[in-house]
């Protein structure tokens, strides 16, 4: 007979109230307003900009791209691979770009304020932050990605003080099929 071998390491305290206990939830808050308001700001600004989703959609990235393999030549802040997915995939597609960038900054923006799927929203923001840090841009995208990974680890109680104290029981998770509260 074979025994379990799993062994099951417990959770620091500091992690515990950080991560799964909803009295953290004041501290999320603070954190995922303000990130959640830079997302906003930065996508309403596009999604009213012609350049983004308006008759000239597309000429935002093709310029954003354009510069980013400027930069890739020149040896430095934007790698090989990344430019070479920029240029054949981005570039020939940027008005679809265009859309997706200015609406998903606006809907994450939107989810972390409103406090709704707070993790997946998080996810999807610190995934266009990182895809902006790969294409050689700085200004805040680390911060944000930070704070933004930070959301996505507390995603259980980040939402605490907003629309996912609500929602969240009532979904469930993909890994236990029972909703949370019945």
């Amino acid at each position: 007979m074979k025994k379990d071998s799993t062994i099951v390491i417990p959770e620091n305290p500091v992690s515990r109230f950080l991560f799964s206990d909803s009295r953290s939830g004041l501290i999320w808050l603070v954190i995922r307003l303000y990130v959640g308001f830079a997302w906003l700001e930065a996508g309403w600004g596009k999604v009213r900009s012609d350049a983004w989703t308006g008759e000239n959609a597309g000429a935002a990235i093709q310029g954003f791209v354009n510069g980013a393999l400027a930069k890739s030549q020149e040896g430095g802040d934007v790698t090989g691979w990344y430019a070479s997915f920029m240029e054949s995939t981005v570039l020939p597609n940027a008005k679809v770009f265009g859309f997706l960038v200015a609406y998903g900054e606006l809907l994450v923006g939107l989810g972390l304020i409103v406090g709704l799927l707070t993790g997946i929203a998080a996810f999807f923001g610190a995934f266009m932050n990182v895809s902006f840090l790969f294409a050689g841009t700085l200004s805040t995208n680390p911060l944000l990605f930070i704070l933004g990974t930070w959301l996505v680890l507390a995603w259980k109680v980040a939402g605490w003080y907003g629309l996912d104290r609500w929602v969240l029981p009532k979904l469930g998770t993909p890994w236990n099929k029972k909703k949370l509260q019945e």
